[in-house]
């Protein structure tokens, strides 16, 4: 049975990889054996056009298709999150393709841009509601910086579902839950390593680029933390971190590398990332992912 958005939102947001052909163009028929391993180990809810997704190296249009491409590739077997961003007039256009295309809901991303007003947030909000037609609405927040007050009045928006809260900031997190509707939903946005954290202050899903790679590994620590088995959580995080540090390396830069890595190392291969992410891997990073791999069975031809 398909989950209700309420339920996804409070599982695993999956965010998927943009996988590239040989000549450097998306190839969204390369994601197919990992959406299907993802959802089969029970992952609540992909991702298209997240970070790990490379969103902002991908051109609209691409974005644009790999919104299309992965709701047909799900099938209905899970409700889909998919990003937009960008300047006003991108964000409406993915917004209105994303609808269209019958995702479930929105993850708009906080915009980049140099000059950002909380107000301005208001606005630019109601574009993208009135662009989908008025699909439910998460907001990535990279940045808490804008203050508590501007966090409740843009979760009081009409269409505001939730929250995907990526700094490393539990307390403001408490502090801007006890301000909202309590209807809204927040989800840990730093994937699995700081899930015990949030879920802690009352964040009650996280997002995921493990899942790429890994499903079930991060399917078990939700079902860890849904439970209130913190303890066992924290060792099956432990389990995992060596791959998080990877990709937390260069700034960060190496983030979406790490993944495609060890997809190749899967026979998964997705194309390598484009600048400016690091890619490859230096050697040494390298030599540690396939210890990681081979020490919890996930190289090819290793069944986990």
């Amino acid at each position: 049975m398909t989950l209700s958005l309420d339920q996804a939102l409070t599982g695993i947001s999956g965010i998927l990889v943009t996988p590239y052909d040989e000549h450097g163009e998306i190839a969204p028929e390369r994601l197919s054996p990992i959406l299907d391993r993802a959802l089969d180990a029970g992952v609540h809810m992909p991702v298209v056009n997240g970070n790990t997704g490379e969103f902002y190296a991908l051109t609209t249009d691409e974005a644009v298709t790999m919104a299309r491409e992965v709701v047909s590739m799900v099938a209905g077997r899970a409700p889909v999150l998919a990003g937009v961003g960008r300047s006003i007039r991108d964000a409406q256009k993915l917004a209105k393709v994303s609808a269209e295309a019958g995702a479930a809901a929105l993850m708009v991303h906080q915009p980049p841009d140099a000059f950002v007003a909380p107000r301005g947030l208001v606005d630019y909000l109601n574009a993208v509601a009135d662009a989908s037609g008025g699909l439910p609405m998460m907001l990535y927040l990279r940045n808490d910086t804008i203050g508590t007050r501007a966090i409740a009045e843009l979760c009081g928006l009409p269409g505001v579902k939730g929250v995907k809260w990526a700094t490393p900031n539990p307390l403001r997190l408490a502090e801007a839950r006890a301000a909202c509707d309590p209807s809204i939903v927040w989800v840990g946005g730093l994937a699995e390593v700081w899930a015990p954290v949030f879920y802690a202050v009352g964040a009650r899903g996280f997002t995921s680029g493990l899942i790429n790679v890994w499903p079930e590994r991060s399917v078990a620590i939700h079902a860890a933390l849904k439970a209130g088995e913190f303890e066992k959580a924290n060792a099956l995080i432990d389990g995992m971190r060596v791959f998080e540090e990877i990709r937390a390396e260069e700034m960060g830069g190496a983030n979406v590398t790490g993944v495609k890595a060890a997809l190749i190392a899967q026979g998964l291969g997705c194309g390598p990332t484009r600048p400016p992410s690091a890619w490859p891997l230096t050697s040494a990073q390298q030599a540690r992912l396939d210890a990681f791999l081979v020490a919890n069975r996930l190289a090819a031809g290793k069944p986990n």
